[in-house]
C-alpha cells in the first residue's frame, strides 16, 4: 500500500527526488499529460507502465526512456490486470472534443490495493474513472471503496500565473492568425485550428462534440 506521506511536497527533497520505497505507477494515455507524468514518475525511480492505443507513440516512448519504463497496448484486460498491483494510476486520456472513456469501473476498484491513488487528469472531459467527480484545490481528494481519488478540475490552476503564461504562448499564434486573416481564412489555412471549431452559424461543427451531445453535426461548407 502506498504511504500517503510520500506525496507531501516537502518530503521529496529528503530522498533526493526519489521515493524511499519502490512504487508502481500505471499511466493511461501517452499524450502530453501522460508523457509528463511518466517523466516525473521515472525521475522518482518508480516502476512505470504506460498504456496507449497508438503503437507509434508507444515506440517513441520506448526509445526516449530507453528501458526505464514499460509500454503496453491498451486493452480492458491489460488495464484490469495492471491496476491490481498499482500504487498510483494516472488517467491521462484525451479524445479531442469528446468525453473521456471510462477505463476503470467501480467493480475494478475492489481488485486494487487499499490506499492506492487514482489521479484523473481527464476530469475536465468527464473523467476516465467511473467513480470520478470534480474536486477543487482546497478539497482535492475523496475515497471510494478504499481507493483515494484526486480529481481536481483545471489542475494547472495550482500554478495560475505560470500556466497562464504557458497558455498565452501556445495560443498567441492562433490569435494573431484570426486577427490578421479573419476567421474563415485562418481556419482554411490551418487544419489544426479548423479542428478546434465547435459551433458555427447555430450548428455544431465538431463531430465528436455532436456525437456526445446527441446533436446533428454540420461542417461548414467553406471548410471543404
Amino acid at each position: 500500500m502506498l504511504d500517503q506521506s510520500l506525496w507531501r511536497v516537502h518530503d521529496v527533497p529528503r530522498f533526493g527526488g526519489a521515493l524511499p520505497n519502490r512504487v508502481d505507477v500505471v499511466i493511461l494515455g501517452a499524450g502530453v499529460s501522460g508523457y509528463n507524468a511518466a517523466q516525473i514518475a521515472v525521475g522518482m525511480r518508480a516502476r512505470v507502465v504506460v498504456f496507449d492505443k497508438n503503437l507509434q507513440r508507444l515506440e517513441e516512448l520506448d526509445r526516449e526512456f530507453d528501458g526505464r519504463l514499460e509500454t503496453v497496448y491498451s486493452t480492458g484486460a491489460a488495464i484490469a490486470e495492471a491496476i491490481k498491483t498499482a500504487d498510483v494510476v494516472v488517467g491521462a486520456v484525451l479524445v479531442a472534443g469528446a468525453a473521456a472513456p471510462k477505463l476503470i469501473t467501480r467493480p475494478m476498484l475492489k481488485t486494487m490495493q487499499p490506499g492506492s491513488v487514482l489521479v484523473d487528469i481527464s476530469i475536465d472531459q468527464g473523467g476516465c474513472f467511473e467513480t470520478s467527480h470534480p474536486t477543487t484545490h482546497s478539497d482535492p481528494v475523496f475515497t471510494v471503496d478504499g481507493i483515494i481519488h484526486y480529481c481536481v478540475a483545471n489542475m494547472p490552476g495550482a500554478v495560475a500565473r505560470t500556466s497562464a503564461f504557458a497558455l498565452n504562448n501556445a495560443t498567441l499564434p492562433f490569435t494573431l492568425a484570426l486577427a490578421n486573416k479573419g476567421y474563415k481564412q485562418a481556419l482554411k489555412d490551418d487544419p489544426h485550428l479548423a479542428n478546434g471549431l465547435n459551433v458555427y452559424a447555430g450548428a455544431i461543427a465538431h463531430e465528436a462534440v455532436a456525437h456526445d451531445l446527441g446533436k446533428p453535426f454540420k461542417r461548414p461548407g467553406w471548410l471543404g
